[in-house]
C-alpha cells in the first residue's frame, strides 16, 4: 500500500517539473514513508510520482516505484496488493517474461502487453489503484479496484490531467484550485455522497470496478469512463425455488477462507483487527487455524458500556490463543484527535468510530505492524445492517402477512434503539428519484435524506440560496446503474445501492483507508475479494436473512469458531457513542466547536450560516429533543465541525507550499530536468 500522483499534460512538449510530482508525493508520506520516486517521460509531457510503503518485495531500491518497462513504451505507478500474484509471475516467466523485482506490482507491465487491458484487469485480485501510460497508444489510464477500496482522485482541466491518491495530492499541483463545490459541501452535512463526486470543485474519484482513460488527440484529448466490474446480483428468477443451504454454507466456508489465505501472504508481520463482531471474530479465527504462530489482534474498546464489545472481542481471543492488545478510548481522545483525522479523511464523518479507527491504527504501527486483516464487507455480502432486514420485510416479503411484517419490524426497531436516527431513519423517509430508480427508497439512504432540510438550515445564504432547485436524491439515483437493479430481489437492490453509497463512501473511506494509511498501515478487507463477492451474489436472500438473523449463512460457515454468545446475538453496529448523549463527550465536542463553529471562524469560512448553527447546537442542549433526534444532531455536528475543518485546512490553506516544505523537510528533492 502506498501513494500515487502525476500529470498527463496534452501539451506532449510541456515540460514536467519532476520537483512538484516529489512534492505530491512528500504530502502523502503518511502512505509511503519507506521512499519515494519521481518518472518523467521526456517529450510526453507526462510524470509519476510515489510514495512508498514496503510490503512486498522489502529491498530499498528494488521494488521502487514508478516502473518502467523494458522498451520504455510504458510507465506505473500502482497504489495497493495483487494478491495470488506469485502464481501470475511463475506463469509469466514461463511465457518468456523476465522480472527485475519481486513486487507484486511489476506484473502489471507484463500482463499489459500480453493480454491487453481488460483481460489483465479480469486477471488481477486485490485492491488496488494505479495509473498507466502507455506511450504507444499515448493513453494514460486510470484504474481502480473493484469495490474502491484504495482511493484515487483525478483534476481534468484543458491543460491536462492531475491525479492522486488523496485530494491534498492533486491539490499540490500550482495548477489546481481549491474551491469547494456546493452540492458536495450539502452531501457532506447530509453524510451520504453522490457516486464518484467530492465537495471540491473540479476533483472527481474515479468509480470503483472503472478505469478512466485520457487519449490525446490532435491537440485535444479525449476521455472515457467505463466500468470492467460490478456487483451484479441475478435476476430475481434465480432465486425461485428450493436452493440448498448446505451448498450455501459451503460456498461462504470456501470462498472466505481462500480470501483469509491470500491476505496472510506479506513479507512483513500479519495482524487482525477484533471487535465483538461476527466479521472480524470470523477473519481471527481462520487467521489462526491458518498461522503457526499467535495472531496479534487489535481491538477498540470504549469507556461507554452500551458501546463497548471488548467482553466478546475478549472471548473470541482467548478462544484462538490470539495476543489480544486492546485500545480504549473516552471522549477526550476522540475529539482531541477529531481534526487530524478530517485531515485525512478529507471528507466530515458522522461518527467518531473514524477518530477511534485513527487512533487504532496509530497504535498498530506503534507496537510494529503493518499490515491487518479486518472484517469489512460482511454486512455488504450478506446482508447484515438493519435497513437490509427492514428493506426486506417492506418489500422482499410479498407472502408476510401485513400482521407478522408489523411484528417484525417492531422487532427491528427494538434490537436496534440505539441507531435510531443514523443506521435507521426516525421515521419513513421517500425519495420520489430513488423510488422510481430502486423500487423504494432504501433503508440505508433514508436517515441521510431525512437530514436534508436540516443541512440547508446551516449553509451560508448565498450556497443555500443557489442550491434552491437542487435535488440530493435525484443526484444519487442518476449514478445508479438500473441495468443492475430492475427485475432483482429487493434485497439485492438494497445490498446494491448500499455498496455504490455508503460503502465506498464511508466504510472504506473514513472508516478503512483514510485512517489506516493516515498512519502507513495497510488493512486488508478479505470479505471484499472479488471472487467471494460474486459467490454471495447467487446467495438466495432467506439464506443471508433468517428469521431474525442477520448473516445467518455466515454464522453457520463459521460456527465451529464463533463463541456461542456471539453466535446466538443479533448484529450490533460497531459505532462510537454519540457526544449528545454523553455529557463528557460533549463537552470534548464543545470544546472544538468553541473554535471552528464559533461566528468568527464560520463569517471567516463563508460556508455556513452562524445563525442556523447555533440554533443546531441549542437544540442538541435541550432535555426534551428526543434521543433519535439527538443521534441525528451528533451526526450534523460533526458534520459542521468536518465542513469546518476542511475549510482551514484543505481551501485556505496553501497546499502547494506545505507540500513544496513537506519535500524539503524529507529531502525528497529532485534536481530540475536539463
Amino acid at each position: 500500500m502506498c501513494g500515487i500522483a502525476g500529470v498527463f499534460y496534452f501539451d506532449r512538449e510541456r515540460p514536467v517539473d519532476p520537483q512538484i510530482l516529489a512534492n505530491m508525493a512528500a504530502i502523502q508520506y503518511h502512505r509511503g514513508p519507506d521512499g519515494f520516486g519521481v518518472e518523467v517521460m521526456e517529450g510526453r509531457g507526462v510524470g509519476f510520482s510515489h510514495a512508498r510503503l514496503s510490503i512486498i518485495d522489502l529491498h530499498e531500491n528494488r521494488g521502487r516505484q514508478p516502473f518502467r518497462n523494458g522498451d520504455d513504451s510504458l510507465l506505473l505507478a500502482h497504489n495497493g496488493e495483487f494478491y495470488d500474484y506469485q502464481r501470475i509471475r511463475t506463469d509469466l516467466t514461463s511465457r518468456g517474461a523476465r522480472f527485475t523485482t519481486k513486487s507484486d506490482s511489476e506484473i502489471v507491465l507484463h500482463l499489459y502487453p500480453r493480454f491487453g487491458l481488460e483481460e489483465t484487469l479480469r486477471r488481477l485480485r486485490g485492491e488496488f489503484a494505479f495509473a498507466l501510460y502507455d506511450a504507444k497508444e499515448d493513453a494514460l489510464h486510470l484504474v481502480r479496484d473493484r469495490f474502491g477500496v484504495k482511493p484515487l482522485y483525478y483534476h481534468a482541466s484543458d491543460d491536462g490531467v492531475v491525479f492522486g491518491s488523496e485530494v491534498k495530492v492533486v491539490m499540490a499541483h500550482p495548477d489546481v484550485a481549491r474551491r469547494f463545490n456546493n452540492e458536495g459541501v450539502l452531501h457532506q452535512l447530509m453524510q451520504v455522497m453522490v457516486p464518484g463526486t467530492t465537495a471540491y470543485d473540479g476533483i472527481h474519484q474515479v468509480k470503483p470496478g472503472h478505469v478512466v482513460t485520457f487519449r490525446r488527440q490532435g491537440t485535444g484529448y479525449k476521455m472515457e469512463d467505463r466500468p470492467y466490474w460490478d456487483f451484479e446480483f441475478p435476476e430475481a428468477g434465480y432465486h425461485s425455488g428450493p436452493k440448498s443451504e448446505e451448498e450455501s454454507i459451503e460456498t461462504v466456508r470456501e470462498g472466505l477462507t481462500e480470501a483469509v489465505r491470500l491476505r496472510l501472504e506479506a513479507d512483513v508481520p500479519v495482524g487482525c483487527y477484533l471487535s465483538g463482531g461476527v466479521d472480524s471474530c470470523s477473519i481471527l479465527g481462520l487467521s489462526a487455524a491458518m498461522r503457526q504462530n499467535p495472531v496479534k489482534a487489535f481491538t477498540i474498546g470504549f469507556t461507554d458500556a452500551d458501546y463497548d464489545e471488548t467482553p466478546i472481542a475478549r472471548e473470541m481471543a482467548d478462544a484462538t490463543g490470539a495476543d489480544q492488545d486492546v485500545l480504549r478510548l473516552d471522549g477526550s481522545h476522540l475529539y482531541g484527535h477529531f481534526e487530524e483525522t478530517i485531515w485525512h479523511t478529507e471528507r466530515t464523518v458522522y461518527n467518531t468510530l473514524a477518530v477511534a479507527k485513527f487512533l487504532m491504527s496509530r497504535h498498530v504501527r506503534d507496537v510494529g505492524y503493518k499490515v491487518v486483516v479486518t472484517g469489512e464487507g460482511s454486512d455488504e455480502l450478506f446482508a447484515g445492517y438493519p435497513s437490509f432486514r427492514q428493506d426486506l420485510f417492506l418489500h422482499g416479503l410479498d407472502d408476510l402477512e401485513a400482521s407478522e411484517r408489523r411484528k417484525w419490524e417492531a422487532m427491528l426497531g427494538e434490537s436496534n434503539a440505539l441507531f435510531k436516527g443514523a443506521m435507521l431513519a426516525a421515521e419513513q423517509h421517500d425519495d420520489p428519484y430513488l423510488t422510481d430508480r430502486v423500487g423504494f427508497t432504501p433503508s440505508c439512504l433514508q436517515p441521510w435524506l431525512s437530514c436534508e432540510e436540516t443541512a440547508r438550515t446551516v449553509l451560508n445564504a448565498d450556497r443555500r440560496e443557489d442550491l434552491a432547485a437542487y435535488k440530493p436524491g435525484q443526484a444519487i439515483a442518476e449514478k445508479l446503474d438500473r441495468n443492475m437493479l430492475d427485475g432483482r430481489h429487493p434485497l439485492d437492490r438494497a445490498q446494491y445501492v448500499w455498496s455504490k453509497t455508503m460503502l465506498e463512501g464511508q466504510i472504506l473511506t473514513w472508516g478503512g483507508d483514510r485512517v489506516d494509511m493516515a498512519n502507513s498501515m495497510e488493512a486488508r478487507p478479505a470479505f471484499l475479494d472479488h471472487h467471494l463477492a460474486e459467490a454471495a451474489t447467487r446467495i438466495p436472500p432467506l439464506h443471508r436473512i433468517k428469521g431474525r438473523r442477520e448473516k445467518y449463512v455466515l454464522k453457520e460457515a463459521m460456527k465451529g469458531l464463533l463463541p456461542k454468545t456471539l453466535y446466538e446475538r443479533e448484529k450490533f453496529a460497531f459505532m462510537a457513542p454519540p457526544a449528545t448523549v454523553n455529557k463528557d463527550k460533549w463537552s470534548a465536542m464543545m470544546e472544538l466547536a468553541g473554535d471552528f463553529l464559533s461566528e468568527k471562524s464560520v463569517r471567516e469560512a463563508g460556508v455556513l450560516d452562524s445563525a442556523g448553527v447555533q440554533r443546531l447546537l441549542a437544540e442538541a442542549e435541550d432535555e426534551k429533543t428526543p434521543r433519535a433526534r439527538l443521534v441525528q444532531l451528533d451526526a450534523m455536528i460533526n458534520h459542521m465541525l468536518g465542513v469546518q475543518i476542511l475549510h482551514r485546512n484543505m481551501i485556505a490553506r496553501d497546499i502547494p507550499a506545505l507540500a513544496a516544505e513537506q519535500a524539503r523537510k524529507l529531502g525528497w528533492l529532485v534536481p530540475a530536468a536539463a
